[in-house]
């Protein structure tokens, strides 16, 4: 008896159908898997016999074959086993295969029976509805990630017996719900930290304001100890709060990445990811022989962090250039390419010297003639380029640290971004791609960022002086526009433009080494 059940492929962010066609026959013991499956899924057949066995239901001793649908997509990891394991007990008589066909079936099995988690259940889910599925039954841990899709019926069991009883009409399962706009709603903005717990610092934090506004990238420089990261790591609390098209996106890619728990339904709250400086070039920018996302696109509409930037490998840095120009990322192999997006901001930290204490305004540096030069070199000027902000931060004194006077609150500043960011969208109305100005074209630029005559001779003086390249002058007026609409201002006036070239440090001749 030939049955099919269906499971789904995923590929990037996306999903994919795949028919599981089984068909047992009389003839001498044999299991065959066919359709381009990979070891996981040719090992399945061991799984599942060990399941079936463990659970007093019949592995048929014939012929079994099991193709896979379509054959020219490879087939990976163990999600299948579940989808097979129905079909064989559909095909040999032991449950009913009337329903079969209204359910998006996916699993990995334990020898007992039980049920382990799967990525990318979100993807697969929101596909089974476009296909047409009335229901999806997957792994327990992983129902209300799934169950944030309207209008498909999602069951989570933990045993393969309760799929066998609820085919067989014995059980009824309970039906996993979730209310997706109050699940998003309830959950917004719920940051652990806040501005309001960093003393001092009030040029950072300005610095930080305008990042925030615009989406632009932020370097970091001061000696250990002034507060780099303790900064950074409040950088997603003042950043405007995702919208549900946002929060899904995300969730997507987390989902593909199994970085999602079982209680999780949804990303509320912007990602802040902060890869240690050992990490390869395929864990940041993603890939693999399995393509996975890498951490550039976990931090997708939120913050990547790389503190200590030159201890990172060159080529892990200069791999990061091109995503972070095109907010994404491809990777491409002989059977296929597939896109993660990586829409983010950079922020990023660096001793100003090896031993850390370079234009110190107390300690003296001993780094030997050079060192400083060689140290700063580690980073190179095409990424230097791509960074808008590059902010010193020196340490707070003792009379800031032990000052009672309140902080400004993150919910405050944020407020002021939400403003700035919307006064942007407006500008872009006819360009729903564009979120913020450090997503503008240089075209764009020329367009918008118009200034006046004397602007144009402070912006001239600063090149020549700084030696900036045409996409610095370009990150400059960005960042200016972003100054101006913090400002509430319709034009870019001279002091916006002076703010935007002071957050240039590692331009200025002190920097040189």
């Amino acid at each position: 008896m030939l049955v099919k059940t269906f499971g789904s492929a995923v590929y990037g962010i996306e999903a994919f159908t795949i028919t599981v066609e089984v068909n047992i026959s009389s003839g001498k013991l044999a299991y065959f898997i066919v359709g381009l499956p990979d070891n996981a899924v040719r090992e399945s057949m061991q799984r599942v016999e060990a399941a079936l066995q463990t659970n007093n239901l019949r592995m048929p001793r014939q012929r079994i074959v099991v193709n896979m649908a379509p054959a020219d997509i490879r087939k990976e990891g163990s999600a299948y086993d579940l989808t097979i394991a129905t079909a064989i007990l559909a095909s040999s008589g032991q449950i009913e295969a009337e329903e079969l066909d209204k359910y998006l079936i996916m699993g990995e099995l334990s020898l007992d029976g039980g049920l382990q988690p799967i990525k990318g259940a979100l993807p697969i889910a929101i596909q089974a509805r476009k296909d047409g599925f009335k229901g999806f039954i997957l792994p327990k841990q992983n129902a209300r990630e799934a169950a944030i899709v309207n209008d498909l019926e999602v069951y989570g069991i933990e045993n393969i017996k309760e799929i066998v009883a609820f085919f067989n009409g014995e059980v009824q399962l309970e039906r996993e719900i979730v209310n997706t706009r109050e699940e998003f709603y309830n959950s917004l903005c719920n940051y652990d930290s806040d501005f309001s717990e960093v003393k001092g610092q009030e040029n950072i934090k300005r610095a930080l304001e305008i990042a925030a506004a615009g989406g632009h990238n932020v370097i970091l420089i001061g000696p250990p100890g002034a507060g780099k990261t303790m900064l950074a790591r409040r950088l997603p609390s003042i950043l405007p709060p995702l919208t549900l098209y946002e929060s899904l996106e995300t969730t997507k890619i987390h989902s593909v990445a199994g970085k999602l728990t079982a209680a999780d339904a949804l990303v509320t709250i912007r990602p802040f990811r902060s890869p240690h400086h050992t990490i390869s070039d395929v864990a940041l920018v993603g890939g693999g022989s399995n393509p996975q996302p890498g951490e550039i696109s976990l931090a997708h509409n939120g913050v990547l962090f790389l503190d200590e930037l030159p201890e990172f490998k060159r080529s892990v840095l200069e791999v990061m250039r091109q995503p972070l120009e095109e907010r994404r990322v491809t990777i491409s192999r002989a059977r296929l390419t597939v896109d993660y997006p990586c829409s983010l901001m950079l922020i990023a930290s660096m001793n100003p010297c090896q031993c850390g204490f370079y234009n110190h305004p107390d300690k003296e540096c001993t780094c030997p003639p050079g060192a400083v030069q060689k140290y700063m070199s580690k980073v190179s000027g095409p990424l230097l380029d791509r960074i808008d902000l590059h902010v010193e931060v020196t340490p707070v004194n003792f009379s800031e640290l032990s000052s009672e006077r309140p902080a400004e609150k993150s919910e405050v500043i944020r407020e002021r971004v939400i403003q700035a960011r919307e006064r942007q969208l407006t500008r872009f109305g006819a360009r729903p791609d564009l979120q913020c100005n450090a997503q503008m074209s240089p075209q764009m630029v020329r367009d918008i960022c118009k200034i006046t005559t004397a602007g144009q001779n402070l912006l001239k003086k600063a090149m020549e002086k700084l030696g900036l390249s045409a996409r610095a002058y370009d990150r400059i007026l960005k960042v200016s526009r972003t100054i101006a609409d913090l400002a509430g201002s319709e034009d870019i006036q001279l002091e916006h433009l002076a703010e935007a070239i002071h957050f240039r440090s590692l331009d200025r001749e002190g920097w040189a080494g």
